[in-house]
């Protein structure tokens, strides 16, 4: 990362080298301590040397002050250097450019502070290059399904398309891709606005499981995938909040559903592990590279090796996934990528009494 350094204070300063053997000290008290200790101690000895050749007082006084004044200015430019480093990184930044980092070598109060200017600096630029791939990403994946819409609907309007039933629906998979992007959008900003509150709830996980199932068959019925529900013991329950769950589960049923073939099985199998439950996820796509398999829970992550080429990609938003692991961080659970022969399990464990990370708040369905 670049360093910035003020400009006007190194031509003011250019005669004098940036040193800091004031660095190691840890408190700006004793710099200043040691500054005074130094520059009255070098005029002492310049008197004391001055008085010893038969200088005089007139010629020894002058020079005196005059060293002192400049190893006291450069001393003092050492001490200084982080906080002009940082006037001028600040201007550069105020001008968006977050990459800028200042130098920071001492110990004191300054240096700290330039320590806490370099973190700063770094979170706004990872925040600034996040706003910048939710620009792009979004605008991507809204001119793809809306200008298959509009080209749809320009048919329709002209007659060069009937109105079939057929090119309807085609026009209605473009609406659901709109609203299901839509929703991701809703769902992210929940998350950057730290939205953590829980209502817990206990319920039957084979019920749940086979209600999120024929929800998104209903909808992503093209492909005639086949939906499994395997659930042991079939009385096992969970207690959690149901509609973030439902959240998890649908979006990764939907991440199943894109890379699945057609014809292929989707699988919902759940069962208890220790004092926890198992929800897994399985599809007979191509699979996600091991490479991959961290990344694709971050946002718009997409893949670039493997067997799935552009995890997030094929009409997904790379949003999905990063929503269902912080919906699962908020209970106290996590989610991983299952180590699998073939396809792509997704495996979210989940306390089976609720345990929600610390500093979610949490209410019953009976509050509302």
């Amino acid at each position: 990362m670049p360093e910035v350094h003020d400009d006007g204070a190194r031509r003011r300063d250019h005669r004098l080298p940036d040193v800091r053997p004031l660095d190691p000290v840890h408190s700006l008290k004793a710099k200043l301590g040691l500054l005074v200790v130094a520059s009255v101690t070098v005029a002492v000895l310049i008197t004391w040397i001055g008085l010893r050749n038969e200088l005089g007082p007139s010629r020894t006084f002058p020079l005196a002050i005059i060293v002192s004044l400049v190893l006291t200015q450069l001393l003092a430019r050492g001490m200084t250097s982080p906080l002009r480093e940082m006037t001028g990184a600040a201007q550069v930044m105020a001008d968006g450019d977050y990459s800028v980092r200042v130098r920071s070598t001492s110990r004191d109060e300054v240096g700290q502070l330039a320590l806490a200017f370099n973190t700063m600096a770094r979170d706004l630029e990872a925040s600034d290059r996040v706003r910048r791939d939710l620009i792009a990403n979004v605008s991507h994946e809204l001119r793809t399904p809306v200008a298959a819409l509009q080209a749809q609907l320009e048919n329709l309007v002209d007659g060069v398309t009937e109105p079939t039933p057929a090119a309807l629906e085609l026009s209605l998979e473009q609406t659901e891709r709109l609203t299901r992007l839509v929703t991701y959008l809703l769902d992210l900003s929940r998350v950057e606005a730290g939205a953590s509150a829980l209502v817990l709830g206990e319920f039957s996980v084979g019920d749940f499981l086979e209600e999120c199932a024929e929800a998104v068959s209903m909808v992503d019925a093209a492909k005639g995938l086949t939906y499994v529900v395997d659930v042991t013991p079939e009385d096992l329950s969970l207690e959690a909040d149901v509609e973030r769950l439902r959240q998890v589960v649908t979006n990764l049923l939907q991440n199943a559903i894109r890379h699945s073939p057609f014809g292929g099985t989707v699988r919902l199998d759940a069962y208890p592990v220790d004092d926890s439950v198992v929800i897994e996820v399985g599809d007979e796509g191509p699979g996600i590279a091991p490479e991959d398999r961290d990344r694709v829970f971050e946002r718009f992550a997409r893949g670039t090796t493997g067997a799935r080429p552009h995890v997030g990609s094929s009409g997904g938003t790379g949003i999905g996934l990063a929503i269902v692991r912080w919906a699962v961080d908020l209970h106290g659970g996590h989610v991983e990528v299952a180590d699998t022969p073939s396809g792509a399990t997704m495996r979210v464990t989940l306390p089976a009494v609720a345990r929600p990370a610390p500093g979610v708040s949490t209410e019953t369905p009976a509050d509302q």
